[in-house]
């Protein structure tokens, strides 16, 4: 098969998938995100969301294949760094605008989390885009602010708790509705970070 033959393919997807907009493009992903907060990942299917986006479900299916390309493909589009960008600088006022941006977001985000719940860890390209969309961007922020707040000298570089930091933001911010039914907003995500976070790395 030659070079030529082989891009053929590739090159009609192109052309098939450029017959949307981005307005368009950007309506799906809202419905099929939205669907699954509502009724959890298993019940959404791409011929409800044709329904709720008026269009056939054929243009779902000719610009994603299955229901976890098109979920992927949405959850990516949703890339949004919350804690990019933030930097007051001391790590103490870094990981204080972190819970307040936490609590102010999280709120679509977990429901997410929840919704997919075991597709997740079924899926593997399902798991890297809700890792690609969610996860790893706010990981690296947190990472950044810790490196500055080393090469400060806030805290040492071999201080034990600072790689638990993304496992302790994230973790409240998914056991709360679990522990306690309710999401953690603003305020509590704050009050952990001030009695549990700061006095951890001396920082209270």
């Amino acid at each position: 098969m030659t070079s030529q033959a082989a891009d053929r393919p590739e090159t009609a997807v192109a052309s098939r998938r450029s017959k949307l907009t981005p307005e368009r493009e950007q309506e799906f992903f809202d419905a099929v995100l939205e669907r699954i907060r509502e009724c959890g990942y298993d019940s959404v299917t791409m011929e409800g969301v044709a329904a709720s986006t008026r269009c056939s479900k054929s243009t779902l299916y000719r610009q994603w294949k299955t229901k976890p390309q098109f979920v992927a493909a949405a959850l990516r589009a949703r890339r949004n760094v919350r804690f990019g960008g933030i930097d007051t600088g001391t790590l103490a006022g870094d990981l204080r605008e972190v819970a307040r941006h936490a609590g102010e977001g999280y709120f679509l985000e977990g429901r997410l989390f929840q919704a997919l719940g075991h597709a997740v860890v079924q899926d593997e390209e399902l798991n890297a885009a809700l890792r690609d969309a969610l996860v790893e961007p706010e990981i690296e922020a947190l990472r950044t602010m810790i490196g500055r707040a080393v090469a400060r000298g806030e805290v040492p570089a071999d201080h034990p708790a600072l790689e638990f930091i993304p496992a302790q933001i994230f973790g409240v911010l998914r056991a709360r509705p679990v522990l306690e039914g309710q999401d953690a907003d603003e305020a509590y995500i704050t009050k952990f970070m001030e009695a549990a976070v700061l006095p951890t790395l001396g920082l209270a």
